[in-house]
């Protein structure tokens, strides 16, 4: 019953960009499977009608109707959705989770309310849906319907959301976002530092400096977070650019490669079409062709 009135929501108030008139709200809507490369956020992502895989480093998730994802850092992937078409979209729900909100809730808990963790959870995880964090999804998008309602009421059911998540299953990976000290947010300092020099070559130990860490935890947990090494993770940011670029500037091939890093040609168009499955010239036809049926 849950999962029904969530996919009548859904439906009603899906809008082309993904925006709803609640802060951080997000509806996904997609009639397609073709395979996309993204930046994940940091966000839980509830499903409501079909189903979506979601490819980090060497690990594939799946999570279809009535399960969650969260990710807690903002990770380069590549996903599609199944089960997809224009008589049965796929559906979901996206709250963006902001690391202030997190800290918030916990510190409102009561103390040794949550376990300890070792090493750092992964930043990626997946978990059946509870009633009621379907009934708060619920409620939270009814709202949508309930502008009188909505500034006063959207922040509060926003908030049950957070402690449903961070006291469910894959709580360890939510909790990490609003701990300042945590082993995730050194984590989510060197993978800022790689997105922001990802054209520059770099040294393990140099990064794991940076964040105070030894080399050991630093790649040990880096791995265990991102699912990929560092020096794999600036790879993913390369061709994630690249392909951005190139679905400007189709026409600019040879150049892309060197502006993001690629002294070989060859070595660029490789790994592009391990990642993306078409090596540049035939994905650059593929993104020009599929820029003109949006705008038809």
């Amino acid at each position: 019953m849950l999962l029904d009135e969530l996919r009548t929501l859904l439906t009603r108030h899906a809008r082309p960009d993904g925006t709803t008139a609640i802060e951080h709200v997000r509806i996904g809507r997609a009639e397609s499977q073709a395979p996309h490369a993204a930046m994940t956020g940091t966000v839980m992502a509830l499903i409501a009608q079909g189903a979506k895989h979601l490819a980090l480093g060497e690990y594939v998730y799946e999570y279809r109707a009535g399960q969650y994802l969260v990710a807690s850092v903002d990770l380069p992937v590549t996903g599609h959705f199944v089960k997809a078409t224009p008589e049965r979209p796929a559906l979901g729900l996206g709250l963006l989770l902001q690391a202030s909100d997190v800290a918030e809730v916990m510190l409102q808990a009561a103390p040794r309310s949550f376990p300890q963790n070792s090493t750092a959870p992964p930043a990626l995880a997946v978990s059946d849906a509870s009633d009621e964090l379907l009934g708060a999804a619920v409620r939270l998008l009814r709202l949508l319907d309930q502008p009188r309602d909505r500034d006063m009421l959207a922040p509060l059911i926003k908030r049950e959301i957070l402690w449903r998540l961070i006291t469910g299953e894959q709580g360890a990976t939510v909790r990490q976002i609003g701990l300042a000290d945590s082993k995730l947010s050194h984590i989510a300092r060197a993978v800022q530092w790689i997105r922001e020099n990802y054209r520059e070559p770099f040294r393990v130990d140099d990064v794991a400096g940076l964040i105070g860490m030894s080399t050991s935890a630093f790649y040990r947990n880096f791995q265990a977070v991102t699912g990929m090494s560092p020096i794999q993770f600036q790879k993913k940011m390369r061709l994630h650019k690249a392909r951005l670029l190139l679905a400007a500037h189709p026409k600019d091939i040879a150049h892309i490669g060197y502006r993001v890093g690629y002294d070989s040609p060859s070595q660029f168009s490789r790994e592009y079409r391990r990642l993306f499955g078409a090596p540049p010239s035939q994905d650059a036809i593929r993104l020009t062709a599929r820029t003109a049926d949006a705008e038809n």
